[in-house]
């Protein structure tokens, strides 16, 4: 087993060194990130400051991460595919491709806040902006306006504060626990919402096209409420594909290191499913 971690390490370093990636999981504690203690004073302040020195290094690049989803900022999310009936807000089936999301690079950790009973994370974060850009095909109503089209799109919020709830489970692998995520969830408040969708109904009159746009804006909290199911489920991809990959290759001892094992835990042995 030292042979083998001492053969990660080796790889590693050629990772970072070339830009290729050949390792499962750190095997030593990545510089950039300060340890914190659960069962001691000041924790939270600790963690909180741990997550944001995260963040800032997934904005400037972790070579592991980068090959697994790409950049963080702009990031490259996975086609959503949305529905939504009998609403009084808005009936819609949307389909989202080439989707980017910009913004991410600029969070700002209010909070993180890790519970001693199972090793859940509540995250307090602020997003100056989040621009989302795709392209769309959507057919339904917003707002009793009946809509199809087929095009570009973006939404744009700003001062975002959101609230991550993220359960976990405990898992060991190679003489470390890791946190494997079972769920995330997120509640969201800002300022404002923008929007813009090319082509409303499929180019037949752009002067209607422009006021349904300028419609939307005038009403954005309307809107967004027609819209909040689609937001939630993208930040939710985000939070869920980032956290995963990172937890994965970083052992949640390098995070806290009084981290029970799943078997001081659970009374058995972590279960990643």
């Amino acid at each position: 087993m030292k042979g083998t971690l001492a053969f990660c390490c080796g790889l590693l370093a050629i990772c970072h060194l070339n830009g290729v990636v050949a390792v499962d999981y750190f095997t030593e504690k990545p510089s950039f990130l300060p340890s914190c203690r659960i069962y001691e004073p000041g924790f939270t302040n600790c963690s909180t400051h741990s997550v944001q020195k995260l963040l800032d290094q997934l904005t400037i690049g972790i070579p592991e991460i980068v090959a697994s989803i790409g950049t963080y900022d702009p990031m490259h999310v996975r086609d959503i595919h949305f529905k939504q009936d009998n609403n009084e807000v808005a009936t819609i089936k949307a389909n989202l491709t080439e989707v980017i999301v910009k913004g991410f690079g600029s969070a700002k950790i209010k909070e993180s806040r890790i519970s001693k009973k199972d090793f859940s994370w509540k995250t307090k974060i602020f997003l100056p902006k989040m621009r989302l850009d795709a392209k769309y095909q959507m057919a339904g109503r917003i707002l009793l306006i009946p809509l199809s089209g087929t095009g570009n799109m973006f939404l744009e919020m700003e001062n975002l504060d959101i609230l991550l709830r993220t359960k976990t489970v405990l898992y060991e692998k190679g003489g470390f626990t890791f946190d494997n995520v079972t769920s995330v969830r997120v509640e969201l408040n800002m300022t404002r919402v923008r929007s813009h969708f090319d082509n409303l109904f499929n180019g037949r009159s752009k002067e209607v096209e422009r006021s349904t746009n300028q419609f939307f804006n005038d009403n954005w909290r309307e809107s967004y409420e027609a819209l909040k199911p689609l937001i939630l489920e993208t930040v939710e991809n985000i939070f869920f594909d980032v956290m995963s990959k990172v937890f994965h290759l970083i052992p949640a001892n390098f995070f806290i290191e009084d981290i029970p094992t799943p078997q001081q835990l659970y009374g058995k042995v972590g279960d990643k499913s």
